[in-house]
């Protein structure tokens, strides 16, 4: 498979703008304290409001070294930035670094908007998260370098088990948990008939393909003969796995079922659910006052592998982010050595301190023991990921996923709603 472009105009513009002004400024072999250009860094909110001490002590080691570079951080919104990064790269005014959520890197690999880089110059580079490291590779070489991880488990509401179940301990195996669930929900229902004892939205495919991975399914797979993605979803394994998610969807969620996860933090901490199914730092968002938590909720809700089916732990889908310099930048290696102080040892353990997944297995280790943090890191090596196929973008924005789910629970068949997704996803995922 060859690098491909996307027939988007944006893209097209981006393309010749990478032609014209790729490279870097012939500036590197100056002396460090001689550089005066500028850096423009793209940073999701998430760095603004979780770990800002992080980014300014970046800073501060970064102008230490270039003391008349102009570094200046920027901090973008996940539900617009691809947008403006396409235009971005079209036009002069674009980031030099930019954190790319891990499903959109390899959109932009394949554009050939990033920069190839060298992980021997960042640390712990040979034990990066595999799940994390593959969606910056293509061909054997490395466009971005892994930031950090996340991956989805049981959050849950204590003190709502100890009164269905008398425990206030997440059941170790879905069948057990399907029996809690049932107690809890006749516990409640009493009082509330739209409590759900799982609050499951039927849109949430995360959820629903973490079940077709767990019966051994796939959204789609590579034909090595035809040298192309082929849609999987309605193999016998990954019909399993979508029945199953959407009969837990009938049976427990009692809201309205054709939502999608989004606020599903916010239903827990209305307490109109005992257990939803999300990153691990939503349970943290259920009790944060000061973004629509319930501070009440504080040491009642909890975060535990969960249970999925045939007496296994349901494989989780590894989200996180990764971070790139762009093909189009002019100071490469001066992004390069931001972003390596950036993902540094001494960094990953300030996003660790926080309970957030570092890049790396060799400081995911401990987190693995950690109360707080046990659940989600345990999930991290049996995680499944995306497609690494450069129409998986077109397949998100298409909203395949969710549909053949909602078509679904309309009552469409399983098996019609499967082989109208795979025709759907083998029209744009080799594009």
């Amino acid at each position: 498979m060859k690098r491909k472009l996307i027939a988007a105009v944006g893209v097209a513009a981006m393309m010749s703008g990478i032609a014209a002004c790729g490279g870097d400024s012939g500036n590197a072999s100056k002396d460090p304290k001689d550089r005066s250009e500028e850096l423009t860094v793209w940073l999701m909110v998430d760095a603004q409001s979780t770990w800002p001490e992080l980014v300014k002590d970046v800073n501060a080691q970064f102008k230490k070294k270039y003391p008349k570079v102009k570094v200046n951080v920027q901090y973008q919104q996940w539900a617009d930035k691809a947008k403006k990064l396409d235009t971005a790269l079209g036009g002069d005014k674009f980031p030099d670094v930019v954190e790319l959520g891990n499903t959109e890197t390899m959109q932009y690999i394949l554009n050939g908007a990033l920069a190839e880089i060298d992980p021997k110059k960042y640390d712990n580079s040979d034990t990066w998260i595999k799940g994390l490291k593959d969606t910056c590779t293509f061909e054997g070489k490395q466009f971005c370098v892994p930031y950090y991880a996340g991956a989805r488990v049981a959050i849950y509401n204590k003190d709502m088990f100890k009164a269905g179940t008398g425990s206030d301990a997440l059941p170790q195996t879905e069948a057990e948990l399907l029996t809690a669930l049932d107690k809890v929900s006749a516990e409640y229902t009493k009082k509330d008939k739209r409590f759900s004892s799982l609050y499951l939205p039927g849109r949430y495919w995360y959820a629903a393909m973490s079940y077709v991975a767990a019966y051994g399914g796939s959204i789609a797979e590579y034909d090595e003969g035809a040298k192309e993605w082929k849609g999987n979803l309605s193999s016998a394994e990954s019909q399993k796995g979508i029945e199953h998610f959407v009969n837990l969807v009938k049976k427990y969620n009692k809201a309205d079922i054709t939502k999608d996860e989004q606020d599903h933090a916010n239903v827990m901490a209305n307490e109109k659910t005992a257990l939803i199914y999300g990153n691990g730092w939503e349970a943290g968002s259920v009790t944060d006052g000061a973004n629509n938590g319930n501070p009440k909720l504080e040491g009642k809700i909890a975060p535990a592998g969960m249970p999925g089916p045939e007496g296994k732990a349901l494989p989780s889908f590894i989200g996180g982010s990764d971070l790139a310099i762009t093909a189009k930048s002019e100071v490469t290696d001066l992004g390069q050595e931001w972003v390596s102080l950036f993902t540094s040892e001494k960094s990953m353990e300030v996003l660790a301190s926080k309970n957030i997944l570092p890049n790396n297995e060799k400081q995911l280790e401990p987190l693995k023991a950690k109360p707080e943090t046990a659940a989600v890191a345990n999930a991290v090596p049996d995680a499944w990921f995306t497609p690494i196929a450069p129409g998986w973008t077109s397949i998100e924005k298409d909203e395949v996923l969710e549909n053949m789910l909602l078509a679904i629970l309309k009552g469409t068949s399983v098996a019609d709603a499967a082989k109208k997704a795979d025709d759907e996803i083998n029209a744009l995922i080799n594009k």
